[in-house]
């Protein structure tokens, strides 16, 4: 169905710009508690999600 893989697409899509977002902040000096704030998760979930990354 084409409308699911549109779906899985634009989440794929999402998640990278999420990522990039984050390592231009982590760049910018925002603490991991800042980040996690603005995501609404805990400041270990995201670090465990993007701190291997950035």
């Amino acid at each position: 169905m084409g409308e699911l893989r549109a779906i899985t697409a634009e989440r794929a899509a999402l998640e990278r710009r999420e990522e990039v977002a984050v390592r231009r902040a982590r760049a910018q000096g925002y603490s991991w508690a800042a980040i996690s704030s603005m995501l609404g998760i805990s400041r270990q979930a995201a670090h465990k999600k993007f701190g291997r990354r950035t």
